[in-house]
């Protein structure tokens, strides 16, 4: 059984004692499944800024429970009122800022603040907590509705033959059974059978290490091939769709994802290789014309230059490591949603579709 990349263990945010945020070290796996408990907001920052929690709609719940681990900060200080809403705010603005690109994260850090500002102005740090937590909790369940949703609508869709994927979209990044894996998963539950192939997702491995991982654990067979050799594997014809997960999509379509997923739509589309996203409606942010506009995060050297810990270039070297980059529209087959399939993926289709999306609650 695979596990939900994070839980709240035990009683209320307002007995901070009782009551705990816990999320699996997804930088342990494939090897060891160990959980790390988040009593504070520091850790929980830092446990997302190392990718110890990671995938747009998981983080974006680690957001949100995330408020709930402050107001338990505000409770065993013993802080005022007034003093406990002003550490709720920082505390929110410093978990919206801990990830720049994936837009779930500060979409649900400003729900849980929309809520919390709407309490009378002397509520307590425990009545906080207590509406923190519940709100969180109300996330982390339509979380787990729409990747239902989404799967259902992907394994409708998916062509025949082979499905490449890339990066990790399933429980591990979410709060149900996922979003491009939940499509694989979904059409193999209903007695589709095809060949799963998984990109390694280098530098930090996340095809190799994750993706891989929940499908063996599910019973599922894949096969892992490294980033590079996705251009042979399509030519071979091998490879009936791509599908990928998204960390924001704007409202022309383009979608920013893992590094190296805008590779893979350049080569299905000269391959003739359906490609399409699946994301819930909060990756998406209107607010944005185009992809030019996507902030994009870049991290540490090490990461590539010591991939796992090995020393894979010279000490002098340098290292380009971007984490994500961007997918034009126009190489996008569709955006599976929890409420349908944007195809043909123009702004006009977006926009019809999203709007009635922000509920976030499936048909």
């Amino acid at each position: 059984m695979i596990p939900s990349s994070l839980r709240w263990q035990g009683g209320a945010a307002g007995q901070p004692d009782a009551g705990v945020l816990e999320v699996v070290d997804q930088t342990l796996l494939p090897t060891r499944l160990a959980w790390i408990p988040c009593h504070d907001v520091d850790t929980l920052v830092e446990a997302i800024q190392s990718l110890r929690v990671r995938g747009a709609p998981a983080i974006g719940i680690a957001g949100a429970y995330g408020l709930a681990v402050a107001a338990g900060e505000a409770v065993r200080d013993g802080l005022t009122p007034e003093a406990a809403r002003a550490h709720l705010l920082a505390r929110a603005e410093l978990l919206a800022c801990a990830r720049p690109t994936a837009v779930n994260l500060r979409w649900a850090v400003e729900r849980l603040v929309g809520v919390l500002v709407q309490l009378p102005e002397n509520t307590s740090a425990t009545a906080l907590a207590a509406a923190a937590l519940a709100e969180a909790r109300i996330i982390h369940e339509e979380d787990r509705r729409l990747c239902a949703a989404i799967g259902r609508h992907g394994a409708g869709i998916l062509p025949e033959g082979g499905v490449l994927t890339h990066c990790n979209t399933g429980t591990l990044a979410t709060g149900g059974d996922g979003t491009a894996l939940a499509v694989i998963t979904t059409a193999w539950e209903q007695g589709r059978r095809f060949d799963v192939f998984a990109d390694e997702t280098r530098p930090l491995f996340q095809g190799a290490r994750l993706t891989a991982w929940e499908l063996v654990e599910r019973g599922i067979p894949v096969t892992v091939l490294v980033d590079s050799a996705a251009g042979q594997l399509l030519r071979a014809g091998r490879v009936g769709a791509c599908i990928v997960g998204a960390d924001r999509i704007t409202a022309n379509g383009d979608t920013a994802n893992k590094i190296g997923t805008y590779s893979l739509a350049v080569l299905a589309e000269a391959h003739g290789v359906p490609f399409y996203v699946a994301a819930p409606s909060s990756s998406f942010d209107l607010s944005l014309d185009t992809g030019v506009d996507i902030p994009i995060e870049e991290r540490a050297a090490t990461e590539v230059l010591w991939p796992l810990g090995v020393q894979a270039a010279p000490e002098l070297a340098r290292a380009y490591n971007p984490a994500f980059d961007v997918t034009p529209a126009r190489l996008i087959t569709g955006i599976i949603t929890e409420h349908g399939v944007i195809q043909p993926v123009t702004r006009e289709n977006v926009l019809k579709m999203v709007p009635a999306t922000k509920s976030r609650s499936p048909r």
